[in-house]
């Protein structure tokens, strides 16, 4: 990484200190953070926390760096082990993917290679979450149901019925989903970037549902919103407790992230009236063309601007 570069920063102080250890020279200044290093030197990093970006990263960089690096307690969702798959197919050295210690080799270089990226778990269960709030049958295509045990499991305590093949998922729903509890923790459990659309689901579930969040603090903006358009949950600490009620009612509510688009998105397909949801800049961060693909299966949806 010669030179330096700017980009845009997100809580990433649990893996500074590892690009530090691996010799880049990184500060942080106005909301950015500056980082530079003329070759990397592999080394031993312990993540406190999980993190799937900072394992993601820093696997990155390890791949150049010279000698070997170890990341210990790293993350294990499938993205990470999807990411070491393209790298190796480039060339890099990294074993142990998909365990909490990761072992990269430095490489010289890496080269070019043909990769096909795993399907999107989150896309695949946003839609899954859509049908089971709003009823009906799809299909989804492309899909790897393999990724998606928590949330299927928890679809399936709402009352959807789902059948897997080997890349695809049917799913079918018919009248008010039951409330479901769901407590976010690092994979194999239930997914953080799941928990908005399944706090849309339990707004209009029958019965009551407590929603725990142990990934990231201050992730229950949503709610705030969700009450705009009717839903009754009460915060406490780092739980939401959603008393479902069998309708919700339109209104104009603000995307205050990119899970949280998706949930109001949801929330609004089972509001009577119109909800408009603005900025869907969020949105678009992590879905491409959802009001296309919602429309196709029967959605009154538009994208207003």
């Amino acid at each position: 990484m010669p030179g330096g570069c700017a980009i845009g920063a997100r809580p990433i102080n649990l893996h500074i200190s590892g690009f530090q250890k691996l010799g880049a020279t990184v500060r942080t200044e106005h909301g950015y953070v500056e980082a530079s290093a003329e070759r990397l030197s592999g080394a031993e990093i312990l993540f406190d926390k999980i993190t799937v970006t900072g394992t993601e990263n820093l696997m990155m960089a390890a791949t150049l760096a010279e000698g070997t690096t170890v990341l210990e307690n790293a993350a294990r969702e499938p993205e990470v082990v999807d990411l070491a798959r393209c790298l190796t197919a480039m060339g890099a050295k990294i074993e142990g993917a998909g365990s909490d210690v990761i072992r990269v080799e430095g490489v010289r270089s890496l080269h070019g290679a043909d990769y096909r990226v795993m399907p999107d778990r989150i896309e695949t269960g946003t839609y899954l979450a859509a049908v089971a709030a709003t009823g009906g049958r799809v299909k989804l295509a492309g899909a790897a149901p393999a990724t998606l045990d928590a949330t299927l499991e928890k679809l399936r305590e709402a009352g959807a019925t789902i059948r897997a093949g080997e890349s695809h998922l049917e799913i079918e729903a018919d009248g008010r989903p039951r409330s479901v509890s769901v407590r976010t923790a690092p994979y194999p459990g239930f997914a953080t970037d799941m928990q908005a659309q399944f706090m849309a689901l339990a707004a209009i579930g029958d019965g009551t549902a407590v929603i725990t969040e142990t990934i990231f603090e201050n992730r229950f903006m949503h709610a705030l919103e969700l009450q705009r358009l009717g839903a009754e949950i009460a915060i406490q600490g780092n739980s939401a407790v959603v008393s479902g009620v069998p309708r919700l009612q339109g209104a104009t509510v603000m995307a205050t992230d990119l899970r949280a688009s998706a949930g109001l998105v949801i929330a609004g397909l089972v509001a009577d009236g119109e909800t408009v949801v603005d900025r869907i800049y969020h949105l678009d961060r992590g879905y491409e063309g959802l009001e296309t693909k919602l429309g196709a299966l029967g959605a009154r949806i538009e994208r207003l601007r």
